[in-house]
């Protein structure tokens, strides 16, 4: 039997997705937007996109936006481009189209804030109803035309003569809901409009229905777009609106100025020290409007000594219109702001030292993240950065002019073990412990060839402290054997040497690196046969021993050497030991606070026994 061809059965039908408006909105408000406060945003930004549509059309032409809300209503009315029928029936009826993609409009597209046709959904933010009244520029005997959107996505279209709207352009009125107050009372529409469109370019006024003047929203341009009479009052003016913006005063101001993407704008210098990686947010702007109060992304990690406010003409917003959209453009943004940084460092380090000593008292550490990976300012800052040393905080120069020989720990604690002693021994040595230290010491010798750099080793210390006499070490014998097994558990020889200062009773020289290897060593013990055995035995080296140097010349080691009583010599040799601990300020383990405690408790019990 032949099969039979169904296809004729099963054709397919086109058919049309279905929009649930209220969850569409539900979705907006969820994901898309960060408040219900963006709806005016969103309104003035589709009244400056039909003003600028409209100057296509007349180019010398004096248009405006006003806004009014009275506690009842929200309206925006503005005098751009408007809209014929057949347009409101395309772009208000349709969602996601754009008016900003009407083809005789195409080639202006660069000009417009928003390019995602959504934006008039953010008024059922916070309202159920829309209504909109507009009136065409581009036919001039074109009627007005009434548009009512409804939450539930239903909407009507009638026209109406021309005496409903005499002027050309658009009004959006929103009757708010009851629970939307908080979003349309009439001052905080008014702050909603002077904090989104304070650097707008065209004229925005605000009435409150009391019947006074209405208030300009933008009455003066950005600072960057004046003219000022000295190059002192320009730098005064951009401080203080940096401190208008951000709430404190500026450390400096550097002005930010690249043409070939439209962008200007300001960096503010903190005047406080930040945490290393800590990123502010930036305030940009975009054609007047404000975009973001939270754009991370326009300058690079290691700029997190300023907070900069930008107003860009080509950077591209994301569907939400509240951060930027990371693409090429954006790159060369960031790139070409952290150049400006750079140049502004430069010139402080060549024509005015005492702002510059004052920023690398304050953002040394953000400098040191910056010269680590850009050999320019490496080699510009690098003499002036100031580091812990045996010598006190100082810069690298100044230490390089007493030491030749400059030696760096690899940790804040190995620095504190050794500071003193080194000192007394006429040993140069910068503490690396703390981030990018270590590895910018290291680069010392690219600046100053005459100066060499190397890790501090234990062996280079210890050459420096003095042995005893063959008579004092004999009779140190015994005491230095009881200390050796009273400290074996932690893998510590104890020595005896003179070293100044006298005060300094001992040396502990371990480093992290060593404890790392001990323990490593005694896991490997432990899990002798076992899986985890061979692993760490495979890794081992021959563990290096923490190392407790007695001061000969210190009164108190003097009197512990000659003691002839087995527990107390090992007593006396533990507290020597946790002192030494402590004066490290690393970390204590559990074991070494359990010896600390123990042995102050048995000195004390035998001062008490020897009194009585």
């Amino acid at each position: 039997m032949p099969l039979r061809d169904t296809s004729a059965d099963h054709a397919a039908t086109d058919r049309t997705f279905q929009v649930d408006l209220r969850g569409l909105v539900d979705l907006l408000s969820h994901h898309l937007y960060s408040s219900p406060r963006v709806y005016l945003r969103e309104l003035l930004q589709n009244a400056v996109d039909a003003l600028t549509a409209r100057h296509a059309v007349e180019p010398h032409g004096n248009f405006g936006i006003r806004l009014y809300a009275d506690g009842k209503v929200v309206r925006v009315e503005d005098d751009g481009v408007g809209l014929t029928e057949a347009d409101v029936h395309t772009f208000l009826a349709t969602i996601g189209r754009s008016s900003k993609r009407a083809e005789r409009i195409a080639e202006q597209r660069a000009d417009f804030i928003g390019q995602f046709g959504i934006g008039l959904l953010s008024c059922f933010l916070v309202a159920d109803e829309i209504h909109v009244l507009s009136r065409s520029a581009r036919t001039p005997d074109a009627p007005a035309v009434e548009w009512r959107g409804r939450g539930d996505g239903s909407y009507t279209v009638r026209t109406l003569p021309a005496s409903a709207r005499p002027r050309p352009g658009t009004t959006v009125t929103l009757t708010p809901r009851s629970d939307a107050g908080e979003w349309t009372r009439p001052q905080q529409v008014h702050a909603l409009a002077r904090h989104f469109g304070s650097l707008l370019r065209h004229p925005v006024t605000f009435d409150d229905g009391s019947g006074g003047e209405a208030a300009p929203v933008n009455p003066e341009p950005a600072p960057w777009a004046r003219s000022f009479p000295t190059p002192g009052a320009r730098s005064r003016a951009l401080a203080a609106y940096g401190e208008e913006v951000f709430g404190f005063t500026p450390l400096d101001t550097i002005e930010l100025d690249l043409p070939a993407v439209g962008l200007k704008g300001i960096a503010c210098v903190l005047p406080e020290a930040v945490p290393a990686g800590r990123r502010h947010g930036h305030r940009v702007h975009v054609k007047g409007m404000l975009l973001s109060e939270q754009a991370e992304e326009i300058l690079p990690e290691w700029a997190f000594f300023v907070r900069c406010v930008v107003d860009a003409e080509s950077l591209r917003p994301t569907a939400s219109r509240e951060s930027l959209y990371e693409d090429a453009t954006l790159a060369a943004v960031r790139d070409a702001l952290a150049e400006r940084l750079r140049e502004w460092i430069a010139r402080a380090a060549a024509s005015d030292p005492d702002l510059l000593g004052r920023f690398l008292q304050t953002h040394h550490l953000a400098v040191k993240s910056l010269a680590v990976h850009d050999d320019e300012i490496l080699r510009m800052l690098l003499p002036w950065l100031p580091f812990e040393t045996t010598d006190g905080h100082t810069t690298l120069d100044e230490f390089a002019r007493t030491h030749r020989t400059v030696l760096v720990t690899s940790s804040v604690e190995e620095f504190r073990q050794v500071a003193a002693i080194a000192s007394a021994a006429g040993l140069g040595v910068v503490n690396g412990g703390y981030t990018y230290d270590r590895e910018l010491v290291h680069r010392m010798p690219e600046i100053r060839p005459e100066v060499s750099v190397a890790d501090l080793d234990p062996a280079t210390l210890t050459a420096h402290l003095d042995p005893v006499d063959r008579e004092t070490e004999l009779a140190a014998a015994p005491y230095l054997t009881q200390a050796r097994d009273a400290l074996a558990v932690f893998d510590c020889d104890v020595a005896l040497r003179t070293f100044q200062p006298a005060s300094a009773p001992a040396l502990l020289v371990d480093s992290r690196e060593a404890r790392h290897e001990r323990t490593r060593s005694r896991l490997a013990r432990e899990q002798e046969g076992g899986v985890w055995g061979d692993i760490l035995g495979a890794l081992r080296q021959e563990a290096p021993r923490a190392q407790l140097i007695l001061n000969q010349l210190n009164p108190l080691v003097r009197t512990a050497v000659a003691i002839d009583e087995p527990e107390l010599a090992r007593t006396s040799a533990e507290a020597l030991y946790g002192q030494a601990v402590m004066l490290s300020r690393r970390p204590l383990r559990p074991a070494e606070s359990s010896l600390i405690n123990r042995s102050f408790l048995d000195l004390l019990a035998h001062a008490l026994r020897k009194d009585s």
